[in-house]
């Protein structure tokens, strides 16, 4: 098979170097600066038909060995399953989501270590897409200018009252109380996060403005008792199946005239076929269980079906692709701190995820979209100037 396979890879003409369990070695292309190591001879029959879930798989549980810089070895990986993978046409599985099953999948992933979660993020913890307004912004002033575009999205005043549902550590309430004076509940499912998140917000005084809560977002009260949401990176983990209860439950929450913001990741084609070769299936089964992307038009329709009106849809998908490439560089910076904090697995997982995803993101397979909405008031008016002039003040 191996002989099979050799001409194939040479015929790519990649700067790549094959290391076999043995030690041999042969380049398959020209300065090769990324070596793969193969240390399991039962995978060769498997690498006549890679996929990206294949090659990412067999790197985390240690069957093959990668050396080179990350961004590259994550490109000649897309070249190979390019040439050589099938490609994909079937449709996503689809499935249910209960209470149990989401918190499950919440604490895998978000529980991991907030010590770990420290190295790579920014100062105040925002583990979502930053926003460069300059292009030249460094992390931490990116991820606030995030927080403050969508507090002026959101219209935020003095005394506002202000639901985050998917809270994370707690940034975006914290930054919303502190600057714009809002009070904010904040729910998340994991308890680390509400752990360090109570901490910080005590360690500002902010605790007369700031209540953090875990709490599954079906069992909020809808009673329209605020004035503002704001759901950023909590679709992912809905499901399609619930995404019209989710858009209900928001629309029942706010009052008449308030507004709703939805940012999340949104899959490129509208049926949600994947389009990466694998990667949603590595991502799915190693990083986010359980997690649907849907189309902008999947989630809009469920928008608009809950009552609300949209009012207003950004992409973000080159701000999340250099947002990750931060958070990619940052953790490769910082590897032997990390070695510390979680197993080399989970370690294996967070590298390849991380610089894969900015790849991805780079090249369109997904996207990024901050969703307004409105809850019109009984005669169909809303509470919004009459342009976005003042979003960019």
């Amino acid at each position: 098979m191996l002989a099979t396979l050799l001409p194939i890879l040479q015929e790519l003409d990649l700067p790549l170097r094959l290391r076999l369990w043995d030690g041999k070695e042969m380049d398959l292309g020209p300065a090769p600066c990324v070596t793969l190591e193969i240390k399991d001879p039962n995978l060769i029959p498997q690498l006549a038909r890679p996929s990206l879930d294949l090659l990412g798989g067999a790197y985390v549980e240690g069957q093959i060995d990668l050396h080179g810089p990350l961004e590259e070895i994550i490109r000649i990986g897309d070249e190979i399953t390019k040439a050589l993978g099938e490609e994909e046409s079937s449709l996503p599985t689809r499935e249910a989501h209960d209470k149990a099953t989401d918190a499950e999948a919440i604490s895998y992933h978000y529980d991991l270590s907030n010590a770990f979660y420290q190295l790579w993020l920014d100062r105040d913890m925002v583990y979502s897409c930053a926003y460069f307004e300059t292009g030249s912004e460094d992390l931490d002033q990116a991820q606030q200018a995030k927080l403050r575009h969508l507090c002026r999205k959101l219209r935020l005043k003095p005394g506002d009252r202000l639901l985050d549902v998917g809270c994370g550590w707690g940034g975006l309430a914290r930054f919303a109380a502190r600057e714009y004076g809002a009070e904010v509940v904040g729910i998340t499912l994991s308890r680390e996060q509400l752990k360090l998140g109570r901490e910080q917000v005590a360690a500002e005084g902010l605790e007369r403005q700031v209540r953090l809560e875990v709490m599954d977002y079906r069992d909020l009260p809808t009673d329209g008792q605020f004035d503002k949401v704001v759901s950023v990176g909590m679709f992912e983990h809905v499901g399609h199946a619930n995404l019209p209860l989710y858009c209900r439950q928001l629309a029942e929450l706010v009052r008449p005239g308030g507004l709703v913001m939805n940012h999340g990741i949104t899959s490129r084609h509208i049926d949600g076929r994947p389009v990466s070769h694998g990667a949603g299936e590595f991502i799915n089964h190693y990083v986010f269980p359980h997690g649907e992307l849907p189309h902008l038009a999947a989630i809009s329709s469920c928008i608009s079906e809950s009552g609300l009106e949209i009012v207003d849809v950004e992409s973000l998908r080159l701000h999340y692709a250099r947002t990750l490439q931060c958070w990619s560089e940052r953790l490769e910076s910082r590897l032997e701190e990390a070695q510390q904090m979680i197993p080399e697995r989970a370690l294996r997982i967070w590298r390849v995820y991380l610089a894969g995803c900015a790849y991805g993101f780079r090249r369109n397979w997904i996207n990024l979209h901050q969703i307004l909405a409105s809850k019109p008031l009984p005669d169909g008016s809303h509470e919004l100037p009459w342009s976005r002039a003042d979003i960019y003040q």
